[in-house]
């Protein structure tokens, strides 16, 4: 390829990526989405050594999956995760039917059981954790959420007097309700008294209100600037969002959560390879064993199919099936 075809591959590629960032906002696919399937479509157009974006075809989508899986040996979630990228790239950007290459290429995710926490294990984790990042462990626990719901919450999300935690647009972009654990409230009361004096803060200073979801900041622009809207758990510092390029308070990263639950786990002498998730493990896994029926917890977790929440049971049986090892007797 000549170097003056070479610049008109990049230039289309890169009108290519404007288009299906575009298609990916105006679908509200959420910021993190955005910039996984992003980074799939330039790898795609690096593997192909930007052949023209028209002139890509199915048997090119297919044989980038196979490579990932073979020459890069990736795991078969990353490749779905690719898999799901490429194919949202080709009929929405693209616009070609894929539907022939897509079993093809489609790994079979293995299923593994997940690492549970024992309650007195939960408890040792907890008790070494600081303020706030106790306080999201906790709820991840006793409401069965994943890190990522619970640093959105907004302070309007807890209902203190029904006991009920509402997350919006979970995973899927899925609302559900969630049981809140009575337990926090002295400590969560206190917790919002703290960040009301860091939303004072902003107001007075004038910072930009919270990101707010899809179109309500443009319905509502006032919105972002009320109390209700505030993080339960805001960063302590001002950001730049992404996306529209405004200063302004985000919410804790999830991250920042994984690395103190790590260095608690350290602490508390757990030597499971537990992470920060499996705190909603542990809660699926404790409501089975004290007798919630499989279907209220598939709920409370937002599980979409049931066969995703009956893994739990796999781990339940074997605690309470009561068989003795022959060595044993």
């Amino acid at each position: 390829m000549s170097q003056k075809e070479n610049l008109n591959a990049e230039s289309e590629w890169a009108e290519v990526l404007e288009k299906a960032r575009k298609i990916l906002r105006r679908k509200h696919y959420s910021y993190r989405t955005e910039k996984t399937y992003l980074d799939w479509i330039r790898q795609l157009a690096d593997y192909l050594e930007y052949k023209l974006p028209q002139e890509v075809s199915g048997e090119d989508f297919q044989n980038f999956l196979t490579y990932l899986a073979v020459e890069r040996n990736v795991a078969p979630a990353t490749q779905n995760q690719a898999l799901n990228a490429l194919v949202f790239f080709y009929r929405k950007v693209l616009e070609k039917n894929i539907d022939p290459y897509i079993e093809a290429v489609k790994a079979r995710e293995k299923r593994r059981l997940p690492v549970v926490l024992s309650r007195e294990e939960v408890e040792a984790v907890l008790s070494e954790l600081e303020e706030t990042y106790y306080l999201i462990c906790a709820l991840m626990y006793g409401g069965g959420l994943r890190v990522s719901e619970t640093v959105r919450l907004r302070v309007k999300d807890l209902d203190f007097e029904r006991g009920l935690i509402t997350v919006f647009s979970g995973k899927g972009d899925k609302d559900r309700v969630t049981v809140f654990p009575r337990k926090l409230t002295p400590e969560l009361e206190v917790h919002l008294a703290k960040i009301r004096e860091i939303y004072h803060q902003d107001r007075r200073a004038g910072v930009a209100g919270v990101y707010l979801p899809y179109a309500l900041e443009r319905k509502y622009p006032e919105a972002g600037k009320e109390w209700a809207w505030f993080w339960l758990f805001p960063s302590k510092d001002l950001s730049v969002d992404p996306r529209t390029e405004t200063v302004r308070r985000h919410h804790i990263h999830p991250s920042a959560v994984q690395r103190a639950f790590k260095k608690a786990l350290r602490k508390a002498g757990v030597e499971k390879p537990a992470t920060v998730h499996s705190l909603r493990h542990s809660f699926a896994t404790h409501l089975l064993e004290d007798g919630y029926d499989i279907r209220t917890i598939q709920e409370l977790l937002g599980h979409k199919s049931l066969r995703t929440t009956m893994i739990y049971t796999h781990i339940v049986g074997r605690r309470i099936t009561g068989v003795v090892s022959p060595l044993d007797r």
